[in-house]
């Protein structure tokens, strides 16, 4: 067992194990929590874990308390960005309270049901939060299928039915396979599902969110699309990949996700410029996007940031803001793990997690609020 720090007494249990066993693995985990008693836990796994096993194991180990998590497309533990391993979070019943909601089926949600539900929970947590003190704080944490096509409805249905409860999450992944990725549901790994946690506290808890690129002045305009399934064919009239190759002045380069993660599409959306992510380049010359895009919609081909700076200046803002840190739950892009490889920033990224205390997941995407984002860092600030 891994954990990010040695929690001081009546703090989060945080825990990674890298055991190639499931069982092994959550039998580790379950020991580091040692008889604490939690109002609940959430999970992040990798996607090299036989899924029917490792949810057995769950069901073994970790029963006693609600349980929310996914299949990751890497692990964020004590040693930064981590592969092949659990990431385990739990919440003290002392001073949480911890309720789950799973929205199944969700390529035909019925929304109106689904905000009903999702305003009974709200309610509830918020009488919760009362009974924690003056200054008890709320907070949902999304988990969503990230091969589902249905974050952006989602974010925006739940957050609708949140009120003034910020909403973060991420969605799931399997490593780089876009293949299958899994939900924790009713002790099974499921698609076609989103988990909703519903966090109350007498602690701060504070979300945020930052990007690490700004937009250049190549500008691209989508000309033929598939919306439903967030494939690009024409970009400014010409075939996509082509044209997104040649304004990210590289008309030879191999379209791979190294290269999607270093030239991110970003799209103007409410004043702000977000990265607007490409999954894959297929063979008929269209891109594949992570997140929606559609006919008519502005592109321009993003540059990065001076990375470490930026997140040195944005961890200073969370202590500012949160005061001690017990925690930060972080929902970080699987592109930005993949640029800071290429760019040979890893260990230093991977460093100020660690003097941070950041402990999560690489996603297929970040949920912020009512907007579904791509390689961005959200996270969640959790004081003490």
């Amino acid at each position: 067992m891994h954990a990010p720090r040695p929690s001081a007494a009546g703090g989060l249990v945080v825990a990674s194990s890298h055991a190639a066993c499931p069982t092994d693995a959550v039998a580790e985990i379950a020991r580091s929590i040692d008889g604490r008693v939690l109002a609940g836990g959430i999970l992040f796994c990798s996607s090299s874990y036989p899924r029917e096993a490792l949810a057995a194991a769950i069901a073994q180990h970790l029963s006693g308390f609600p349980l929310a998590g996914c299949t990751s497309a890497g692990e964020i533990t004590g040693r930064g960005y981590d592969a092949d391993s659990l990431l385990f979070m739990g919440f003290p019943a002392d001073s949480f309270t911890f309720r789950v909601l799973h929205l199944s089926s969700i390529d035909g949600l019925d929304r109106d049901d689904a905000r009903r539900q999702i305003r009974h929970l709200a309610a509830n947590v918020r009488h919760e939060a009362r009974c924690l003190g003056e200054n008890g704080s709320q907070v949902a944490l999304f988990f969503v299928d990230g091969l589902s096509h249905r974050e952006e409805l989602l974010t925006m249905t739940v957050q609708d039915a949140l009120g003034d409860i910020p909403l973060i999450g991420g969605s799931s992944g399997d490593g780089l396979l876009f293949s299958e990725t899994g939900v924790l549901c009713n002790g099974a790994f499921r698609s076609d599902t989103a988990a909703i946690v519903m966090l109350a506290s007498s602690r701060p808890m504070q979300v945020y969110s930052e990007c690490f690129y700004e937009p250049g002045p190549q500008r691209m305009v989508v000309t033929a699309a598939d919306p439903e399934r967030r494939i690009v064919h024409e970009i400014n009239a010409a075939p996509a990949a082509d044209e997104y190759r040649r304004l990210a002045g590289a008309p030879g380069a191999v379209l791979d996700t190294a290269f999607f993660a270093a030239h991110p599409p970003m799209v103007r959306a409410g004043g702000n410029y977000h990265v607007r992510a490409i999954q894959t380049a297929n063979p008929d010359g269209s891109l594949t996007f992570y997140g929606a895009v559609d006919r008519g919609i502005v592109l321009t081909v993003g540059e990065p940031v001076d990375r470490v700076a930026r997140l040195k200046q944005f961890f200073a803002k969370l202590h500012a803001e949160v005061g001690e840190i017990d925690h930060v739950l972080g929902f970080d892009c699987v592109l930005n793990r993949i640029d800071a490889e290429q760019r040979q920033l890893a260990g230093e990224v991977c460093a100020i997690y660690g003097a941070n205390r950041l402990a999560g997941f690489n996603t297929y995407g970040e949920q912020f609020r009512a907007a579904h984002l791509n390689q961005t860092l959200s996270c969640l600030a959790i004081g003490r």
